[in-house]
């Protein structure tokens, strides 16, 4: 997969590259795509050799799309635009969309799957891709992988579908009305990457605090319509399914500590230390 476009370039032809991108007298819409995650909290047993979802207590957005969304509203109170909220999955992701909603996402896109679990990465691009197109964004903002999955592949696979450019572990993102620029970390500290639009960010933990949704823009949230597309809506072929899993089972218990008390064993846990857990 070939993701290298003319469109990114050194930061020294900023002047030169930004004549594509949104100008300052265009409107600009951020698709913003997030994913549904178990909490960190949240127990996770396994039934029949799979996960059992209907056992989960408590969803989440998965840590790394916060950060795109956080970063995607500071671009929208500094540069102006639109926020379309993106998420792919069973109705319980209404819940993530109002949500998003509550702290400024001004459009909400669901992309009904109830079977999403049973779709590769491949096909769950094509879906988002397919959405992306339909809202108009030529902007998008994305984690820099899920907390459940860690496969990394929802970026730059997007980014290939709809031919934009695409600059991972992102940290920042401005704009001056002809295009962007993104700060991400480098062997020599960082360096920020200029491109023009169509262009896709996959965001790694920022320095950005996440704002939390207040009274009012949790009631306006309730109230905002949610855009529900099937797979039929996108007119999308997402091929089949090129991985099978076989099951699932949870990691191995670990085994019960050890403890030990009074200084008659000083010797012995310095020798577990030293020989076993190799910390000294």
């Amino acid at each position: 997969m070939n993701l290298q476009t003319p469109t990114v370039r050194s930061l020294i032809f900023i002047d030169e590259l930004m004549v594509e991108g949104t100008s300052k007298g265009n409107h600009m819409t951020i698709a913003v795509l997030l994913k549904q995650v178990p909490d960190t909290t949240a127990k996770i047993s396994v039934n029949g050799g799979r996960v059992d979802e209907n056992a989960v207590s408590k969803w989440s957005f998965s840590p790394y799309d916060e950060y795109a969304l956080e970063s995607a509203l500071q671009l929208k109170e500094s540069a102006g635009g639109e926020i379309v909220a993106i998420t792919a999955g069973p109705a319980r992701c209404e819940k993530l969309l109002r949500d998003a909603a509550a702290v400024g996402a001004d459009t909400l896109v669901h992309v009904s799957a109830e079977n999403i679990n049973d779709f590769d990465s491949i096909q769950v691009q094509n879906l988002l891709a397919a959405a992306v197109q339909k809202s108009g964004a030529s902007v998008v903002f994305c984690g820099k992988q899920a907390a459940d999955t860690n496969a990394g592949s929802t970026g730059p696979g997007v980014a290939e579908l709809i031919g934009a450019s695409c600059v991972t572990l992102v940290s920042e993102v401005s704009s001056d009305g002809g295009g962007y620029t993104a700060t991400r970390p480098s062997s020599a500290g960082h360096e920020k990457v200029a491109v023009s639009a169509p262009c896709v960010f996959a965001f790694d933990k920022g320095i950005c605090e996440m704002r939390r949704p207040n009274v009012r823009g949790i009631m306006m949230a309730k109230k905002k319509p949610i855009e529900t597309w099937s797979v039929e809506d996108l007119g999308v072929d997402i091929g089949a399914n090129g991985v099978n899993i076989d099951s699932h089972s949870p990691p191995a218990e670990k085994p019960p500590g050890q403890k030990f008390e009074g200084a008659d064993s000083v010797s012995t846990v310095v020798s577990k230390l030293r020989d076993e857990a190799n910390v000294i």
